[in-house]
């Protein structure tokens, strides 16, 4: 079983690892109960985004908490059921939200973040996917004044730290970039190296097909259980057993099960989002992603329509959906832009991978040899993948990481 590798997660960050091994020489195989990409990286809103150097820290301020404590907020709604689930995890994510912690938390993190659109350039390049990829950015745009001057004075400090470009645009010059929008917005911000993807599936199934044609293997089956044995790891599945040297556990918010059969206690938790295509009415357009801030859901043209993607829902993995956070989305999202009839039968919903520390796990796990682990990158998956494939690939090889790995260790944990 020499360098056999199973990678359990078929998703952007568990693909991008399996083609990182395939092309060190591995024999690989990515295994998932879907087709790679058919989870939450499927749902996203396809943005690689490179200015995303600060992760999502919790609200700690009286008037946003007051705001969302109603529960009928676009941008985050919760569950007294979910938020008792992850009552721990909640508590540190707001401790480690502190001004102090989350510059701290800001290093470490950009340290990926900067790396985003060169890594993704490899597999995009590989995988002959230059068609679902736009490189003219997308926006943030803004109901009121005071919003927009503050997002304007954080990008003026990020553009210094770490080369993020952006362009400010007033109300008029907004219309010009996107003629169909009505004029509730003041202005936007452009993030211009940012880049877009048209359908965020299909980017993570063209990765996964450069992964195969290396030789790895793409395995549909249900996982069951994986034990640890004398000469390396299996897989239990439904449809049989797998066996490999190592094993990269890359199962984004299902991590939590698989880890805790081993003894891992890790404060992993979900956060919710829910996503709708619909067709666009009187011959109108949308030419970039955007975010509608101070409402709190984004717009983003995609092949399969114009998708509406809802901010967080703080819940449980298992609990059945509720769609009255993507409908309220809908009813401010029309006045915005002409959108016609919903295409898709029913919503979508996926599950975010959180941490209280903002940082995703990357590394080895401590008390197994052969494990690796991958997970956690909350909002970011879909941006972070490649560059998490390349470093994991980097540890397993033995070879010198891009970036300093420290941070990204489970046992930061301690357990």
């Amino acid at each position: 079983m020499s360098r056999e590798t199973l990678v359990l997660g078929a998703g952007m960050v568990g693909t991008s690892i399996a083609y990182h091994l395939a092309r060190r020489g591995r024999n690989v195989t990515l295994v998932d109960r879907r087709a790679p990409g058919q989870e939450t990286s499927f749902g996203n809103a396809g943005i690689i985004q490179r200015e995303a150097v600060k992760p999502y820290p919790f609200p700690r301020d009286l008037p946003t908490l007051l705001r969302v404590l109603p529960n009928r907020q676009i941008d985050i709604r919760y569950r007294p059921k979910g938020m008792l689930a992850a009552a721990g995890p909640l508590f540190s994510y707001w401790r480690h939200s502190t001004p102090a912690r989350h510059a701290q938390a800001i290093v470490p993190y950009a340290s990926l973040i900067t790396r985003c659109t060169e890594e993704h350039a490899v597999m995009i390049e590989a995988a002959g996917a230059e068609a679902l990829v736009s490189k003219r950015g997308w926006l943030d745009g803004f109901r009121r004044q005071d919003s927009m001057d503050a997002q304007i004075a954080s990008a003026e400090e990020i553009a210094r730290q770490y080369g993020v470009t952006y362009e400010v645009l007033d109300a008029a010059a907004l219309k010009a970039l996107e003629p169909s929008l009505a004029g509730a917005l003041v202005g936007a911000l452009h993030w211009t190296n940012s880049w877009t993807v048209s359908d965020p599936g299909g980017l993570v199934k063209a990765y996964a097909d450069a992964f195969e044609s290396l030789g790895g293997q793409v395995r549909c089956a249900e996982a069951q259980r994986i034990e640890q044995g004398p000469n390396g790891w299996r897989l239990h599945t439904a449809d049989g057993e797998l066996e490999a040297e190592e094993l990269v556990l890359a199962a984004g918010p299902w991590s939590n099960r698989w880890l805790a059969e081993l003894g891992y206690q890790v404060p992993l938790f979900p956060k919710r989002g829910y996503h709708m295509h619909y067709a666009i009415r009187d011959g109108a357009s949308l030419n970039h992603p955007i975010r509608d801030v101070d409402a709190g859901y984004l717009l983003a043209p995609m092949r399969a329509g114009i998708r509406l993607t809802t901010g967080a829902e703080l819940t449980t993995l298992e609990a059945s959906p509720r769609h009255g956070q993507l409908d309220a989305a809908e009813r401010v999202a029309r006045k915005l832009l002409p959108l016609g009839e919903r295409r898709d039968a029913t919503p979508w919903i996926g599950n975010r991978p959180c941490l209280p520390d903002m940082l995703p796990v990357i590394g080895a796990a401590p008390r197994h040899r052969g494990l690796w682990l991958a997970f956690g990158h909350g909002h970011q998956g879909f941006t972070l993948g490649p560059v998490t494939g390349r470093l994991l690939a980097e540890l397993m090889s033995g070879e010198p990481p891009t970036v300093p790995m420290a941070p990204f260790r489970i046992e930061r944990f301690s357990s």
